[in-house]
């Protein structure tokens, strides 16, 4: 081992604290430091070469170190680096809020609010559904619907309307209320009274990310956007995850013909390059806002419209035209199904493959179908052994996620789904006692 990657692993280890981590296990083993990039491609401290196999926690774009998009920094920080977004604009800005309305039909989304991250892009639209209802004379309509196994982000609101007990339930009851259903039904069956304090429904559209990239039913977003309409109930999508092109066109809700009341994206905004997030909202919910200050939203970040985030989404948007990804990606999209296909026909571990665009999830199974005991921690095990064949991702309990940066080749597809099935024959998954 190097001398330097000895010494970051060491302050790593004294002194960091890793997400959705068990620390004590961390730091007894020997951590992955990752230095550089080229494409869809990572390498770490040692020189080691390994495909990007789900972009950098689902962010990556374009690939890494994209010359369009280092160039935009570059110019951008020749500039300026950061101006406050409070009492004042910034040109970046003012163009990306721009391009951001003009992806979605005219007259829809029109107003856009920066933040940081996914769960403060839904911070922001629970913040303003519900002011919006204290504005328009409907205080009591306080709460959420969200669905079950959702996963929203981790900051206190969003995370109440998280659907996962292991991530969300501790911190339930300090939260906002929420109701949960599984799906239209549940959501049909609701009692009057408990639509009528409901300020907003709230999904992640197409598919669900954190329970195992479970796709929802063909047709379920544009049956949700009628019984919003007719309960008078804000629609707030998620597409933190599925956004910029990752269920092949720019938006999932676009396969659907949907509009929302909200819409919060994050994640692959910037191209995978810098922190950043939106939440936007229609005319009418901005106008509810206008006149005395009290009606003001009082929310706001220190890095809101970052000059350098907006310049590298600016960038990101122009390298979707310039590159023509998304028409790029459809070939692709039918490769991975394929390549997936027959990775399930030769593993009798493989027990599903769930697909939406180029969102993929490996569910591993025994061969007689029923789960892995949890504490064999199988899907990290497979995992882990993909390092040895070249790719880095991580599971979702048993379930790995494939989710490359949209600019792989298909042969590097090729090489990332046949280190999955070279791991999953490493590891010699066990069978039933």
């Amino acid at each position: 081992m190097r001398d330097d990657t000895r010494r970051w692993i060491e302050a790593d280890r004294a002194h960091c604290w890793h997400p959705f981590t068990p620390q004590a296990a961390w730091t007894a083993g020997e951590p992955l430091v990752l230095a550089r990039g080229q494409g869809v491609w990572l390498w770490d401290s040692e020189g080691r070469k390994y495909l990007d196999g789900n972009s950098s926690i689902w962010t990556n774009i374009h690939g890494h170190n994209h010359p369009a998009l280092n160039a935009a920094l570059e110019k951008q920080l020749g500039e300026v680096a950061h101006t406050s977004y409070l009492g004042f604009a910034n040109p970046r800005a003012s163009e990306l809020a721009a391009r951001l309305y003009g992806l979605f039909p005219a007259g829809t989304l029109e107003r856009v609010f920066f933040s940081d991250d996914g769960s403060t892009a839904i911070e922001c639209a629970m913040k303003m559904a519900i002011q919006y209802r204290q504005l328009t004379g409907e205080p009591e309509r306080t709460g959420f619907i969200a669905f079950d196994q959702a996963y929203h982000g981790d900051t206190m609101g969003a995370a109440s309307l998280g659907g996962v007990p292991r991530f969300h339930e501790r911190f339930r009851k300090h939260g906002t209320p929420v109701t949960f259903v599984s799906g239209m039904e549940a959501l049909r069956e609701l009692p009057r009274e408990a639509i009528k304090g409901t300020a907003a429904v709230v999904i992640e559209p197409l598919i669900q990310g954190v329970n195992e990239m479970r796709p929802w039913p063909a047709g379920m977003l544009r049956e949700l956007r009628h019984w919003c309409d007719a309960h008078d109930v804000h629609l707030m999508l998620d597409e933190v995850m599925t956004g910029f092109g990752r269920t092949g066109r720019m938006f999932a809700c676009e396969h659907e013909g949907v509009t929302p009341d909200f819409l919060c994206a994050a994640k692959g905004i910037t191209g995978g390059y810098m922190p950043m997030a939106a939440t936007l909202t229609t005319a009418a919910v901005y106008e509810a806002f206008l006149g005395e200050d009290d009606r003001a939203f009082y929310y706001g970040h220190s890095y809101t419209a970052n000059p350098l985030g907006c310049a590298v989404a600016l960038a990101s948007l122009d390298v979707f035209e310039e590159e023509k990804t998304l028409e790029n990606l459809q070939p692709k999209i039918a490769r991975m199904a394929e390549l997936l296909a027959e990775l399930k026909s030769k593993s009798p571990l493989v027990h599903e493959i769930r697909q939406c665009g180029f969102i993929a999830g490996i569910e591993l199974r025994r061969a007689d179908g029923t789960r892995f005991p949890a504490d064999l921690r199988i899907g990290s095990e497979v995992c882990f052994e993909a390092r040895r064949h070249g790719l880095l991702t991580r599971p979702i309990r048993d379930t790995i996620v494939l989710m490359p940066p949209l600019c792989i080749t298909e042969a590097e597809l090729e090489f990332a789904v046949k280190a999955v099935s070279e791991a999953i024959r490493t590891v010699g998954l066990p069978e039933p006692a």
